[in-house]
């Protein structure tokens, strides 16, 4: 009997021509799409590139202003005052009383001139006050300030307004009494009508207090709630609804929550109208349905096994959730949280609804005094027609993306030091 040998095939599967074409097929479909992942990031990418390099061209004339080199006699203007006097709040205005500003005015036309003179920012003299105040040895010798010049002797130097303006302030340039300078005033004022005085410290403040009262309001309150809402709360119809709600709230579009702002809150308190106590109560009813989204997605995500282990070993409910189950889920909530802060920070329309658009001079003082907010204030500005508000913008819009860089940083630190792993 002839035993009749199988053809070997070393254990292979047979590759026929269309398998090997169906492969080529899918071979050629996932490098299609890592082109176009690729694409899809390098594309991301440069419209970043692009615009951090716009903002930051038009920013950087923004951290600039035109300024005047205006020499001070001191010692033969006058004026008067001990050490002690002169180091007190109240010394700009017994200096404005002594003629300090008629002072800086006859300094500035002994240097420039009359035509120069005339265009030295009419607030100038202040600044010169501001500088005695903090040295009050100054009024015994002479001394050079570059004070900030007028609105339209800036555009002059710009090579804007009108021809006589742009001839006074080329010819100023040439004899070294007018430059463009480094203004770091520009983080320790507030608004001002002239781009030459304004700030965006009075805007900064007022969002650092709407913030702080933000996610002092926002985040416990949408914690709880998703721990009770995943851990306590019995599976029926009125959760159904509530869950929904939620998650309906999560995609309302900002103004709504800016007119319940205006409809309830200062309703209750209708003497704080614009104020970073309302704004922020505002806008942590827009945060809080985040908190509570990505809160109970964290919590789901804590394994049954650490409940069903602390349980175990005699821990009460309770204790499970909030030594347990809470510390690992802490890290996810903080995500959540990074991110709807980060929303709120950026939001304009609601504020403006309760007011946050008010002219302010001065810094808030408090949760309860007048503010505005940052994206306001590069609102207003942006509506303005000044050149000078428009490169004043573009540096605002710089100081809010750092303010949210520092801001995140500080949570994803936060994050990553009471993360967990199992």
């Amino acid at each position: 009997m002839t035993d009749t040998a199988a053809p070997a095939n070393d254990g292979q599967p047979t590759r026929t021509a269309a398998f090997e074409k169906r492969l080529k097929q899918r071979y050629a479909q996932e490098r299609r799409f890592k082109l176009f992942g690729l694409f899809a990031i390098l594309v991301s990418i440069a419209i970043l590139f692009v615009l951090l390099g716009n903002m930051t061209m038009n920013g950087i004339g923004g951290f600039q202003r035109a300024e005047l080199q205006v020499p001070v006699d001191f010692s033969s203007s006058g004026l008067a005052g001990d050490e002690a006097t002169l180091s007190e709040p109240s010394a700009v205005q017994m200096l404005e009383m002594q003629g300090l500003p008629q002072i800086v005015a006859f300094a500035a036309e002994q240097n420039l001139g009359e035509a120069g003179a005339d265009q030295l920012s009419e607030h100038a003299w202040r600044q010169v006050a501001e500088a005695v105040r903090e040295d009050p040895l100054l009024i015994q010798r002479n001394q050079t300030f570059w004070l900030p010049a007028s609105g339209d002797l800036a555009r002059g130097l710009d090579g804007e307004g009108a021809a006589e303006m742009q001839a006074l302030a080329a010819e100023l340039e040439r004899s070294g009494k007018l430059e463009k300078r480094l203004d770091w005033g520009f983080l320790t004022r507030s608004d001002a009508t002239d781009p030459q005085q304004v700030g965006v410290w009075g805007a900064l403040k007022g969002s650092i207090l709407t913030m702080i009262v933000t996610l002092a309001l926002a985040f416990p309150i949408g914690v709880l709630a998703a721990l009770y809402l995943e851990e306590y709360a019995p599976k029926n119809r009125w959760t159904d609804i509530i869950e929904v709600s939620i998650n309906n709230l999560a995609a309302v579009p900002s103004i709504i929550f800016g007119l319940l702002g205006l409809a309830v809150f200062l309703t209750i308190f209708p003497n704080m109208r614009s104020a970073p106590l309302i704004g922020g109560m505002t806008l942590a009813l827009m945060t809080m349905p985040v908190i509570v989204i990505s809160g109970r997605n964290a919590i789901k995500a804590v394994p049954p096994s650490i409940r069903d282990g602390a349980l175990a070993v005699g821990a009460s409910p309770v204790q499970v959730v909030f030594h347990h189950v809470l510390p690992l889920a802490l890290p996810g909530i903080l995500t959540g949280t990074i991110i709807g802060m980060a929303r709120a920070l950026g939001e304009t329309a609601p504020l403006l609804l309760i007011g946050m658009r008010a002219f302010v001079a001065t810094p808030p003082d408090g949760f309860t005094a007048p503010a505005t907010v940052l994206p306001v204030q590069i609102f207003l500005w942006s509506d303005e027609i000044d050149r000078g508000f428009i490169e004043r913008t573009s540096a605002a819009i710089i100081v809010l993306l750092v303010f949210l860089l520092v801001m995140n940083a500080l949570a994803i630190y936060l994050r990553n030091k009471f993360e967990k792993s199992w």
